[in-house]
């Protein structure tokens, strides 16, 4: 009889994490629905039961250290395991016409709450989680990141990578920087992190511009469910390989 696995995806009440947790639910994972707000995240919760998921609700506050450590404690005691950590929440703060985030403007404190979530918040989750993690046969570690955060397309003037964001893609470059050294530190582990750029997607996040939240879900999911031996410490898309 094969075990149920557990994933855990932070901010999947709505938008790409739901469509992550949708899609693991499809394939027989237990998901476990971060979310910062309790009552979004029962109703996530509701709506992917109603469509078959196993699934249950995490309160989670990426940026809170006793929220974290509550989550962690909270998937220990409902399956005393994790074999899945998809790091999804993020947030891009304030911009201007066009998206532009101009780094001759930029305000330290909002900067800082953007690197708080998008940063310090996979940081915070992953090291409480890795314990559980550790214990899987198969644990898989997946960073949302995006294009905007390789420092080769952005320093490239003959690739459009859309406008300047000086505060949110500096946080997705740090992301990346910040897999790399997981990867460096468990390589004698078989935990396989790997981080994906969904693209634009049409959520929240982007005021309805972009790509289908369950199309773009579909490069997490792959990565989520690799098989044992498979690749570690890549940075990908739908369309293969990102330069860092």
């Amino acid at each position: 009889m094969t075990e149920t696995k557990t994933a855990l995806i932070t901010g999947a009440n709505k938008g790409l994490g739901y469509e992550i947790a949708t899609g693991l639910g499809a394939k027989g994972y237990r998901v476990a629905v971060g979310a910062r707000d309790g009552a979004r995240g029962e109703a996530a919760v509701k709506a992917l039961r109603a469509a078959g998921v196993d699934a249950y609700a995490v309160p989670l506050d990426v940026t809170d250290d006793h929220s974290v450590a509550a989550a962690a404690q909270l998937i220990e005691r409902r399956g005393g395991g994790l074999d899945v950590l998809v790091n999804n929440a993020g947030i891009s703060g304030e911009t201007g016409p066009g998206w532009v985030q101009d780094p001759t403007t930029l305000d330290i404190d909002a900067v800082r709450e953007i690197v708080d979530t998008n940063v310090f918040g996979v940081i915070r989750v992953t090291n409480a989680m890795l314990p559980m993690l550790r214990r899987s046969p198969s644990p898989r570690i997946v960073n949302i990141s995006s294009s905007v955060g390789s420092l080769t397309w952005q320093s490239d003037p003959e690739i459009n990578v859309g406008p300047v964001m000086a505060a949110y893609s500096p946080t997705k470059t740090y992301l990346n920087a910040i897999t790399v050294h997981y990867v460096r530190q468990l390589a004698d582990t078989n935990i396989l992190i790997n981080t994906a750029c969904p693209g634009l997607v049409a959520t929240d996040f982007t005021g309805g511009v972009g790509r289908p939240a369950q199309e773009a879900a579909a490069t997490p999911i792959r990565l989520a469910t690799l098989p044992d031996g498979g690749p570690t410490g890549t940075f990908v898309n739908d369309d293969g390989v990102i330069p860092w």
